[in-house]
């Protein structure tokens, strides 16, 4: 074990979703239904992985199981690690694992979830709050397995998005030219996010900017991706399709709706398509708007801030309040509801609350690719 100075907590996106897990859908249980998923070849995303080949990462995957040792915070990331397990013919359960990394750090958790912008950064780094362990630690990559599921996209309601097409296009206009500079600019991009209100140390900020950008510019494929919020009919339905396998609702109606549900049900490439085609001019029809982000201000939700520090938002006639997440009432039901415009959330979650009878749509995917991974000791294996 590592002695550290001072202990983070991991402020992960999962955490969030202790609040606004499918909220308005229903409880979710996960199931134990093995799948035969057959394995992808993938490229890495460029940030340094495990180093490993293929059967090594199964020896490890399934001593990891067979002790007992794989962790997960069990609040929507689970699906793909139940999707890995099963994809191994392994027994899909797993540890519960806290906020931090304490229980990796003490050997309690061997084979741990983080997220790539987040724990795995403070696995690795000394800085204020890191464990330090370097280049002492693997991972195994969920884009790799060919297991991954899409996370922050950018949605509102379908009534929303009928009623002020030009404001939806507007907003997604500068979003997207947000996200792009940040991506461009990752040290700025944190900056701004810590100019904002962000509770994450600086140095944390900066290695989180840095793996964001590699979310939203990378595919499941470690292919590069130039047009920013990009729907990949590919990447979504293999989200959609593990979800459908692992994820179920305590409300039958609601269940049969997500097994029903298909692609063209829950997103709409019109918005996108029109905002990037544009000449950046706009008639909006609502020209103050809102968005929820899933958790605190921080580098995940970059391009958010940047837009509403760069003046974009302004450009395109809106004036933008960024609400954070992390509250009593979920993003999903925050849009749902009207309490504000857009939200962030993913796709499963999206997917789920409209089964369970909300009506939402997904107008853009800014994350192209998984951040979760599956982080070991290479002196445990």
């Amino acid at each position: 074990m590592r002695e550290r100075t001072k202990k983070l907590l991991s402020w992960t996106l999962v955490a969030a979703m202790a609040f606004s897990a499918f909220a308005g859908c229903g409880k979710t249980e996960s199931t134990s239904a093995a799948s035969d998923a057959d394995k992808k070849d993938a490229v890495s995303s460029g940030s340094s992985g495990s180093g490993q080949d293929a059967s090594t990462d199964a020896e490890i995957i399934a001593k990891a199981a067979g002790d007992g040792q794989v962790g997960n915070w069990g609040l929507g990331n689970e699906y793909e690690i139940l999707a890995l397990l099963a994809k191994y013919d392994l027994p899909t359960s797993f540890l519960s694992q806290d906020f931090t990394m304490d229980g990796f750090d003490n050997d309690d958790i061997t084979l741990a979830s983080a997220m790539t912008y987040n724990e795995l950064g403070l696995v690795k780094n000394d800085y204020e709050g890191g464990y330090g362990y370097g280049e002492d630690v693997g991972y195994i990559d969920m884009n790799d397995e060919g297991v991954a599921m899409l996370e922050d996209n950018i949605f509102c309601t379908k009534a929303f998005a009928k009623e002020n097409p030009e404001t939806v296009k507007a907003f997604l206009y500068a979003s997207l030219k947000g996200w792009k500079y940040a991506v461009e600019n990752p040290d700025e991009a944190a900056d701004i996010c810590y100019k904002y209100g962000s509770s994450v140390s600086g140095d944390h900020q900066k290695y989180m900017a840095s793996e964001v950008a590699k979310l939203v510019n990378t595919d499941t494929k470690g292919q590069t991706v130039t047009d920013i919020g990009n729907m990949d009919d590919e990447a979504m339905e293999q989200t959609l399709s593990i979800a459908k396998k692992y994820v179920t609702l305590d409300d039958a109606a609601a269940n049969d709706a997500l097994q029903a549900t298909t692609l063209d049900d829950i997103r709409d490439k019109s918005f996108i398509e029109a905002a990037n085609a544009s000449d950046g001019k706009f008639k909006v029809e609502k020209s103050k708007v809102s968005i929820q982000l899933k958790w605190l201000p921080q580098a995940q939700f970059m391009g958010y801030f940047v837009a509403l520090d760069k003046g974009y938002y302004e450009e395109v006639g809106l004036t933008v309040d960024i609400v954070s997440g992390g509250g009593d009432i979920a993003e999903t039901t925050a849009v749902n509801n009207g309490t504000v415009d857009f939200g962030v959330t993913w796709l499963t979650n999206l997917a789920s609350a409209d089964a369970g009878g909300m009506d939402l749509v997904e107008i853009a995917q800014v994350f192209q690719r998984s951040g979760l991974v599956l982080v070991y000791k290479k002196a445990n294996f």
